[in-house]
């Protein structure tokens, strides 16, 4: 949470219009109290899904503190920041699944001719949904889904999206196998740049509207 905090800081930010928290597993809001806490926020959206943990009770409570009225993330919501940046949310597109990861916040971000899909922790089971809805999901950056897991980035989602670069986020050696070998297979297929925070670290891609470009290369 603090490294997050410190980072923004060292950009000069001490406001953040909107926070979104994809899903309420540890690894996605564990340090999104601080985060909260440090920092003016115009808006909070989360899914409308609870747990008992304490770490979202923790982020509750730094919502709390602050007056925050909690935003719901889910398909169709829009978040209007500027005019020259279209902000969409493509999932959750159900109110009720079984596994947790399936209720994350997809999100869409638009800057003039460039495009970013941050995927959460999303499953097939949700890739399929915003298949079946018709979103445009196109775009030149896939944040990948679920670390790299092979229970995410199914084919036709894959297509779907026709990334050039995709980053995955991950911890080294993690327990999981994350990334598992077939997602990275059908990335190289489709001949998808790809960035790994356990090899590169932080990795930060930069958008002036037409081109991106990546603080590694």
């Amino acid at each position: 949470g603090f490294a997050v905090v410190n980072y923004i800081k060292s950009l000069g930010f001490n406001n953040i219009d909107a926070v979104i928290g994809t899903h309420p597993h540890e690894d996605h809001i564990g340090g999104m109290d601080e985060v909260v806490d440090n920092f003016d926020i115009g808006s909070i959206y989360l899914p409308k899904k609870t747990t008992t943990t304490k770490t979202f009770k923790d982020l509750l409570n730094s919502i709390k503190n602050k007056n925050l009225k909690i935003k719901s993330a889910a398909a169709g919501v829009n978040i209007d920041l500027d005019p020259a940046l279209k902000i969409q949310m493509f999932a959750p597109n159900s109110s009720d699944y079984k596994d947790l990861n399936n209720y994350s916040a997809v999100i869409k971000i638009t800057y003039e001719s460039t495009a970013f899909l941050l995927e959460g922790d999303a499953e097939s089971i949700s890739e399929h949904e915003m298949l079946e809805k018709g979103y445009n999901l196109k775009a030149d950056v896939l944040k990948v889904g679920h670390h790299g897991s092979s229970s995410s980035t199914s084919e036709k989602f894959l297509e779907a999206v026709k990334p050039n670069y995709a980053v995955i986020s991950l911890g080294a050696d993690n327990e999981y196998g994350h990334p598992h070998r077939e997602t990275l297979e059908k990335l190289s297929a489709a001949k998808v740049k790809v960035y790994r925070t356990d090899e590169q670290g932080t990795i930060i891609a930069q958008s002036d509207g037409s081109s991106i470009k990546f603080n590694i290369d």
